[in-house]
């Protein structure tokens, strides 16, 4: 297309999940469902990690930080899509779009980040427990924290400044219920070729590469407990097995979303869904029925409700 006919664009059409009125009002139903389930799983996270002493250690405080990217990642798009559904709107405005991508992509990449940094603390745990307290200190807890914000937003501005003062041609059609770089970039009356491929390495390519790096590390640190002691194994593996699988859930869809040459609409929303519904919500549910520490400190905070119950 040619540069002329571009205009300046108010807004967006958005599409929904499905044709049928009734599919759609079952999707709004679903996503109000499992976005209460993700509001209360990663708040309560949030809240007993602060609240309960015992947890007071870099895991958990990294634990919280990624609760709350969580939750600030299916705030990006779930309140909006269970908004459109019920209301019948598919416009959305070009500010609201920006916004929506720009922190997309920045709780994706602080995300990303916090997930290094968990593997980084599961390591020193248990390769080198003796040293744990020394290294993992609270000031450098706060300095990885920190840095996956930096990061994340870096990740995000080194995309939207590209994106911003793009020329736009009719019809402004995003394809998707959702705003992101790889779609928006699509309705530019311009070539793309070099746009796509710096979205494609900034998302896709490092997701891959972080993924692979974080599958790799956890392998080494199980071969690493294995040629210590075959009995630590199986507690290092079921220590590990929620780490991996928060791994996998987060960074699959991201490489299907944006490194896979063959979209398709289906695919992309099944994906999407997995990234901004599905994910937010097992996480805490992983992490808490996984681990021993979040288990007794739900059990303390019961007891502790029941006890204050008890004497008013």
């Amino acid at each position: 297309m040619d540069q002329v006919n571009a205009s300046i664009v108010t807004e967006f059409l958005l599409l929904g999940l499905a044709q049928s009125f009734g599919t759609q009002i079952f999707f709004g139903l679903l996503f109000s469902l499992f976005y209460v389930g993700i509001l209360f799983g990663n708040l309560f996270i949030v809240f007993i990690v602060i609240f309960d002493s015992h947890l007071h250690s870099p895991m958990y405080i990294l634990l919280a930080n990624l609760s709350l990217i969580d939750l600030g990642l299916s705030s990006t798009t779930i309140p909006r899509t269970i908004s459109d559904i019920f209301t019948g709107c598919k416009v959305i405005s070009f500010h609201s779009c920006m916004i929506q991508m720009f922190f997309i992509h920045v709780m994706g990449g602080v995300e990303m980040v916090l997930l290094i940094a968990m593997a980084y603390d599961r390591y020193i745990a248990i390769c080198k427990p003796l040293h744990y307290l020394m290294i993992m200190n609270p000031k450098t807890c706060i300095i990885l924290v920190v840095a996956a914000w930096v990061i994340g937003m870096i990740h995000a501005v080194s995309q939207f400044m590209f994106v911003i003062n793009l020329p736009f041609c009719a019809p402004y059609n995003v394809g998707s219920f959702y705003c992101d770089f790889p779609r928006v970039i699509k309705l530019a009356c311009m070539d793309t070729y070099k746009l796509e491929f710096v979205v494609s390495a900034n998302s896709g390519f490092i997701s891959m590469c972080t993924f692979f790096f974080l599958i790799t590390s956890y392998i080494f640190i199980l071969v690493n407990v294995r040629q210590h002691s075959s009995t630590d194994l199986s507690k290092a593996f079921f220590t590990l097995s929620a780490h991996i699988t928060v791994v996998v859930l987060f960074f699959i869809p991201c490489m299907f979303l944006y490194v896979w040459p063959f979209p398709t609409k289906s695919l992309d929303n099944f994906f999407a869904i997995v990234d901004f519904v599905l994910t937010p919500i097992l996480n805490p549910t992983i992490y808490t029925l996984r681990n021993k520490d979040m288990r007794l400190a739900i059990r303390r905070l019961s007891r502790q409700v029941l006890s204050s119950n008890e004497f008013t």
